[in-house]
């Protein structure tokens, strides 16, 4: 996918110092499209390592999505999770499993009623429901 090399440099066009914890992180986000939350990536980096903080992935991952390298995926009230595919996409969150999975749709389709006049900038959409691996 990306090298570290070409992660470093993504991070530097975003004025982030590409630390080894940050590129590590970053790292996971763009190889593992998992959404997956801080605890996540806490247990799956404190492998390699064993010094990372939740506080030091809290910080870093608000970071980025500050600088628009991620985003967060608020699926529902109880936890955020975080993604660093970019372009428009919806989530779909099995009820059984928690998994969550991206889908494409048309920005530019939909039709919503009940705004006349209103110029929407973005749009969120999360839907729940049962996957086919729990159905």
């Amino acid at each position: 996918m990306f090298s570290i090399q070409q992660i470093s440099d993504r991070l530097l066009e975003k004025d982030i110092k590409p630390s080894f914890q940050r590129i590590k992180i970053y790292d996971f986000l763009l190889k593992n499209n998992i959404h997956p939350n801080i605890e996540m990536i806490y247990n799956n980096l404190t492998k390699d390592i064993p010094t990372l903080s939740k506080t030091t992935i809290y910080n870093t991952l608000k970071n980025f999505e500050e600088k628009g390298l991620i985003i967060s995926v608020n699926i529902d009230e109880k936890e955020i999770r975080y993604d660093a595919r970019l372009i428009t996409h919806g989530h779909f969150k099995c009820v059984k499993c928690g998994e969550i999975y991206d889908f494409d749709y048309n920005h530019d389709k939909l039709k919503i009623k009940g705004l006349p006049d209103f110029e929407i900038k973005k749009t969120d959409l999360n839907i729940k429901g049962v996957c086919p691996k729990c159905k």
